[in-house]
């Protein structure tokens, strides 16, 4: 399985960036896509999150701004961010789970760094 993230760099606050995430190896329809993030000195967290077919979940921190979205003809999630603050600076991550327990299987990508500043 490989998760290919692109789509960070520098951004001004108020700034727009779209992050891309490039699935391979799996069935697709299968796993939840999910964006985490994980600033200096913090834990990872969840951004957002969406299931095949099922409803986006995000953080409230990012709701109102950002918004994700899947592909499933390319194999592709996205995370549109919009309205950035410098508190958004992070490297993010895409993932892609399913299943829970010893049945659990997830997935991560390198991450790609975002750093909103003036």
């Amino acid at each position: 399985v490989q998760l290919q993230a692109s789509g960070g760099g520098l951004v001004q606050p108020g700034g727009s960036l779209r992050l891309s995430c490039a699935a391979s190896g799996l069935v697709f329809g299968l796993y939840t896509m999910g964006w985490y993030r994980q600033a200096p000195g913090k834990e990872r967290e969840l951004v957002a999150d969406i299931p095949s077919g099922g409803s986006t979940n995000y953080a409230d921190s990012v709701q109102g701004r950002f918004t994700i979205s899947r592909d499933s003809a390319k194999n592709m999630v996205y995370l549109q961010m919009n309205s950035l603050k410098p508190d958004d600076t992070a490297v993010y991550y895409c993932n892609a789970d399913r299943g829970s327990g010893i049945a659990r299987r997830s997935f991560w990508g390198q991450g790609t760094l975002v750093t909103v500043s003036s």
